[in-house]
């Protein structure tokens, strides 16, 4: 998980003194914070670090991440002429994400031969932030917004997937092998609110990388019912969260489609015993996917003792 580096002790030193955002848009940082859970705990592909919220700062949006809330916008995006102002701003040119491509193309130097995933969120995370002002536990303004004027609701979402998109192509023209969207808060959805109002924009945002000849992850928390969808709008890997067994989630995608995860972030603080008997379990059932990129199913709570990270790895490895 791309929060793999923030449970580091090497992370809070890194970081003291510098906000989130700038963290991410110095090159020099974002590399070392990529690499400090690849140096500690041996994992077979780094993450890039960054923050969904990386390509709107870019694009020009007052938005700033505040610590123990999340991303705070200077103010909510919810009527046409706001989604109008958004979109005059224009797409992401390639000087402008010069840090991004910049930190990933210092990572991927001192990484030799393991493999860096690119990051970037996905169009309705990004879109609920927007409307919302900020995290929200339901996302009602966002999900109002869908059905009271879809058309501007669809400039959103379109203007959101050309700016992520943008940001994630970066990313993987400056060497990242793998890209992963994360769609946070599509949970909130049902199936058929995912498949009409959200699709296309992710679709849209996938389209960015879809010449690059790169393989593409698609994860999102609460899910669970809609695996299927998510895949299909262009990813050849889905991520599950905690929720779904790994097996079930195989036959609700017809086990065609690799997995990634799902170690319940809860059990790291457990004893060893009920932390191994828990990977070994998730090890199993994900044997039964086409392949099975084993993870955690959401991020690294900041208090996780890194040694269980290392542990984890090590069984892991062995099995």
């Amino acid at each position: 998980m791309r929060q793999a580096g923030r449970s580091l002790p090497e992370y809070r030193a890194a970081r003291e003194g510098t906000a989130m955002l700038d963290a991410c848009l110095t090159p020099s940082l974002a590399s070392e914070i990529t690499l400090q859970p690849v140096r500690r705990h041996d994992v077979d592909a780094a993450i890039f670090f960054s923050d969904i919220v990386v390509p709107l700062k870019l694009a020009g949006v007052d938005v700033e991440i505040k610590p123990g809330v999340g991303p705070v916008m200077g103010s909510a995006v919810r009527t046409k002429d706001d989604v109008a102002r958004l979109r005059d701003l224009g797409p992401l040119a390639p000087e402008s994400l010069a840090a991004v491509s910049d930190g990933v193309a210092l990572t991927v130097a001192a990484l030799g031969g393991t493999p860096l995933i690119g990051f970037a969120g996905a169009p309705f995370t990004l879109a609920a932030y927007l409307v919302e002002g900020g995290p929200s536990r339901d996302h009602l303004a966002a999900r109002t917004l869908m059905h009271s004027d879809p058309v501007t609701w669809a400039e959103l979402t379109d203007w959101a997937a050309d700016v992520t998109g943008a940001f994630l192509r970066a990313q993987v023209l400056a060497g990242a092998s793998a890209a992963q969207l994360f769609d946070s808060w599509a949970g909130s959805l049902g199936l058929s609110d995912y498949t009409a109002h959200v699709a296309p924009a992710s679709a849209r945002a996938l389209g960015h990388i879809a010449d690059l000849g790169v393989k593409k992850v698609h994860f999102g928390t609460g899910t669970s019912e809609l695996l299927g969808a998510m895949r299909d709008v262009g990813a050849d890997v889905i991520g599950v969260d905690y929720r779904l067994h790994l097996d079930e989630a195989n036959r609700r995608l017809g086990g065609t489609t690799p997995l990634q995860g799902n170690i319940d972030p809860a059990l790291l603080a457990a004893p060893w015993p009920v932390l191994e008997a828990h990977v070994r379990d998730v090890v199993a059932r994900g044997s039964s996917a086409p392949a099975h990129v084993v993870n955690l199913g959401h991020g690294v709570p900041p208090e996780t003792d890194p040694t269980v990270l290392t542990r984890i790895v090590e069984l892991v490895h062995g099995l």
